[in-house]
């Protein structure tokens, strides 16, 4: 059963007079408190678990470096680092080599981007691929939400609005300060008339791509979850219809769609 609860929360706009304020104190703290800090930390982690404990301690403090570099250094990055159509650095909750990675997979690292790209390549083999963090919080570029996943002898449910070419899955959007499960459940049982069996969720996965129909540089991120279900499909036909899908009409669905296939494929769950 899913029981961890993910909060999902976009910034919330402050009064600049009180970022200011903030930048200061926090550059006091810095100055006057971290060497300190750091000494104890250093030395609890060797005490703890020795050289181990020292490396995960080291770790922490890399990652948590490499974040504020993602937002003090985002405008220079997104001007000569990444194209104009690029996913933009500067999430307080990802990292450099997260966003670097998700430029890498959308082609849109400029020629000193790939240089940085393949040097760090050079070094750790796919660091960036590698980094490309699927948990961060949503910003204005990452469309957050849930798909559900249902296959019967190897035929993926799926939904086809009316008036439209395409097939979708039965997706829904995250919902701040409750579960995935709860969300989908809820959301499932409006749309298709179901009741979803908690007790089998399984999640399958987190995939991103470009949006359709979006700005080039805006992402869908698409949360996996399969789970039996009790009661009777019911699709109101006055907004589409139900259909059970194969590997071969993977291109008539989105881009996020189409690694989801990809997945299931691979995974030998789809014909």
């Amino acid at each position: 059963m899913i029981l961890k609860k993910q909060v999902y929360k976009v910034d919330k706009k402050v009064n600049p007079l009180i970022g200011i304020l903030l930048f200061f104190i926090s550059i006091f703290l810095l100055i006057f408190t971290l060497p300190l800090g750091f000494i104890y930390g250093v030395f609890h982690g060797l005490i703890q678990k020795g050289i181990v404990g020292l490396g995960e301690y080291l770790l922490k403090i890399a990652i948590s470096i490499d974040q504020l570099g993602n937002v003090g250094m985002q405008h220079l990055l997104n001007l000569v680092w990444i194209k104009k159509d690029g996913y933009k650095f500067g999430n307080r909750d990802e990292t450099i080599s997260s966003a670097l990675g998700r430029n890498h997979k959308l082609g849109t690292l400029t020629k000193f981007g790939t240089a940085i790209d393949q040097l760090l390549d050079s070094i750790d083999k796919n660091h960036s691929l590698n980094s490309i963090d699927y948990y961060i919080e949503p910003s204005s570029e990452i469309i957050d939400q849930l798909a559900w996943i249902f296959i019967v002898d190897q035929k993926l449910l799926a939904i086809r609005p009316k008036g439209k070419n395409n097939y979708m899955l039965p997706v829904v959007q995250k919902e701040l300060k409750e579960s995935d499960v709860m969300t989908l459940s809820r959301e499932i049982k409006n749309e298709l008339g179901i009741i979803l069996e908690i007790s089998s969720f399984e999640h399958l996965g987190i995939f991103e791509a470009r949006a359709d129909g979006r700005k080039p540089n805006i992402l869908v991120r698409s949360t996996c979850y399969s789970s039996e279900y009790t009661g009777e499909l019911n699709f109101d036909p006055e907004v589409g219809e139900i259909f059970w899908l194969n590997y071969k009409d993977r291109e008539s669905v989105s881009e996020v769609d189409k690694l989801i296939f990809d997945f299931l494929k691979d995974s030998g769950r789809l014909a």
